[in-house]
């Protein structure tokens, strides 16, 4: 086969190409620090990354759904405290009324306190973070108590959050366990039975077991809120965890070794410059230049 000197002269500009495009490749990952700009760089590490990253999109929506987990249980936890401390003071009240000391009128002044305490309570269970009722279950655009309409909700759904794979937490406390539980009475109705003896001067000393009823209801809920609360803590370590490996294994997949690509750049720059001195030798005189 017979080789002309535009033969010589394309093969020569085709490999000056080639060179051009190595020396793009090794700036591209020097400037970005990744393996690849496109998938069509490495389509393996392409679908691999896709595949590390949404593992990693899922980890960072759990933690944010865990955030969402501590903002309910904190808050409720905080509520039914203030809770118990409510119904203690009831309590206290009604062992000072069911002493013969009191008369009618001392009475009916413990009855008035006792009455803006169950308000105190109301308020309570009405506790919202944001426009979200904490104490209705599923509803929480409507308020489990109204007092003027003598309307308390005692729903039982859950409140469920996925804070891991397949893995729901109740996050909520139900008003039916909180203001009920396992009482014939609800809070409310036993304060105003309550109230109603004070002011007809009654013996209100029976009152003091369905108290202490309540406010063990009360802690038990705060226990059972606390165990699942030191479960969300422990998942959020581990997603903690997760999140690291998640954050490596996509490093390992797509981060460019620095090392190598200097060395590889300053190999392509050497081996460009040697193509350049060559071509310039490939490239003979011809008959414009006599004619110069």
């Amino acid at each position: 086969m017979r080789v002309t000197q535009t033969m010589l002269t394309n093969n020569m500009l085709r490999n000056l190409s080639n060179s051009y495009e190595r020396l793009g490749k090794y700036q591209d990952q020097l400037n970005t620090q990744k393996k690849i700009t496109k998938p069509s760089d490495d389509p393996v590490i392409a679908i691999k990354g896709m595949r590390y990253r949404t593992d990693l999109n899922e980890i960072e929506q759990y933690k944010r759904n865990l955030s969402e987990a501590y903002t309910w249980m904190e808050s409720s936890d905080d509520a039914m405290d203030k809770m118990t401390q409510a119904l203690q003071r009831v309590r206290e009240l009604t062992v000072q009324a069911s002493t013969g000391t009191n008369g009618p009128d001392e009475k009916e002044n413990i009855a008035v306190e006792i009455k803006q305490l169950k308000e105190h309570i109301a308020t309570i269970a009405n506790t919202k973070v944001g426009n979200k009722h904490l104490f209705n279950g599923t509803n929480t655009t409507d308020a489990p108590v109204n007092l003027a309409g003598n309307q308390i909700s005692l729903s039982t759904n859950d409140v469920l959050l996925e804070v891991s794979k397949n893995v729901h937490i109740n996050v909520n406390v139900k008003p039916n366990d909180l203001l009920k539980g396992s009482n014939t009475n609800d809070i409310f109705t036993e304060l105003d039975n309550l109230v109603n003896d004070l002011n007809s001067d009654g013996d209100v000393s029976s009152y003091l077991d369905s108290l202490d009823s309540h406010m063990t209801n009360v802690i038990a809920v705060r226990a059972d809120l606390g165990a699942r609360y030191n479960r969300i803590e422990l998942i959020d370590d581990r997603l903690g965890s997760q999140e690291v490996i998640a954050n490596k294994i996509i490093s390992e997949n797509e981060d460019a070794e620095m090392e190598k690509v200097i060395i590889g750049l300053t190999t392509a720059e050497a081996v460009h410059r040697a193509s350049l001195g060559i071509g310039s030798r490939i490239i003979q005189p011809t008959l414009m230049d006599f004619l110069r």
